[in-house]
């Protein structure tokens, strides 16, 4: 990024016309500056083209302070601080759960009342070279918007990895996924991200992408040259870690890839971790920062 520091709110764009929300969060890990990139993007040739659409959009930063220093985080990871009882006891002890509760009060700014329905994409990229993926949680009708974008689909993750910002979403009654869209400084990221942005649009507010100067590009970039054909997985286990645990992945794992069983994935604390599963490896860490040492995913058939 550059050193203009970047606002909690990254654009706004309205046609005046009743319709949905769609709510756009970016750089909710402060290292991941590849969705607020495809948001300026947005929001730039939205102000140019000046589209007609039904209802709104918001782009919003995610962990703000983070993503100035280009840190992950500052005292925790903002998306484990969605929980429930952060919520009810109102915490704002930590840095993350002050930014949490300054994004909540963005969003309430868009009440439910005020649209025909509410929408939630979350931008976020990976420490590993991926393949764009939509993660996404099966409750409202969530599972169904994912499958109108074609990528790779994965179940289960905020079932698992409790205290995300698309749980916290969905919870309220918004509909929404997680874009995972590449690693964290591959420049496709940020097409794919823009990509889905794009195209949520049109399923969302009936944008006529037709109306946008960099149309096709902005779109057939991610749908005809990045994403995957359309494939859905589950998660079938998380590989956790402690703070003070020494870990390390083998080198060489990408997102998707397939693994056998009894195959030696990493080193923790001196001990050899092997795989127990003939499956797929999904979000191996390669980087300092982290709790989630690496997940297992299977097709769904």
């Amino acid at each position: 990024m550059s050193n203009k520091k970047i606002p909690r709110i990254i654009g706004t764009y309205t046609s005046n016309k009743k319709g949905p929300l769609l709510f756009i969060t970016g750089g909710v890990h402060g290292n991941e500056h590849s969705g607020v990139k495809a948001l300026q993007r947005v929001f730039k040739e939205l102000e140019k083209s000046k589209p007609e659409i039904q209802g709104s959009i918001i782009g919003v930063s995610g962990n703000h302070k983070a993503l100035n220093k280009n840190k992950r985080y500052i005292d925790e990871d903002l998306n484990r601080t969605w929980t429930k009882e952060n919520i009810e006891n109102k915490k704002m002890e930590t840095h993350e759960q002050k930014e949490m509760w300054e994004i909540i009060k963005v969003l309430k700014q868009y009440p439910e009342s005020d649209f025909t329905k509410r929408y939630f994409l979350d931008c976020h990229t990976t420490s590993s070279p991926s393949l764009p993926y939509i993660s996404v949680q099966e409750i409202n009708d969530n599972d169904k918007w994912a499958h109108c974008f074609p990528t790779y689909i994965v179940r289960g993750f905020s079932d698992m990895v409790y205290g995300c910002i698309d749980h916290y979403l969905s919870r309220i009654g918004l509909t929404g996924f997680v874009l995972e869209a590449g690693q964290h400084t591959d420049h496709t990221s940020v097409e794919n991200h823009e990509g889905v942005i794009w195209l949520a649009l049109k399923e969302a507010c009936k944008l006529d992408l037709t109306q946008i100067s960099s149309y096709p590009e902005c779109v057939t970039r991610f749908t005809d040259k990045n994403a995957p054909k359309q494939k859905t997985f589950e998660l079938i286990h998380r590989y956790g870690l402690k703070d003070s645990d020494e870990f390390k992945m083998q080198k060489g794992y990408k997102n998707f890839q397939k693994i056998e069983k009894n195959e030696l994935l990493a080193i923790k604390n001196a001990t050899q971790i092997r795989s127990e599963w003939n499956a797929r490896i999904f979000m191996p860490l390669y980087q300092k920062q982290g709790n989630d040492g690496f997940f297992i995913i299977r097709e769904v058939d």
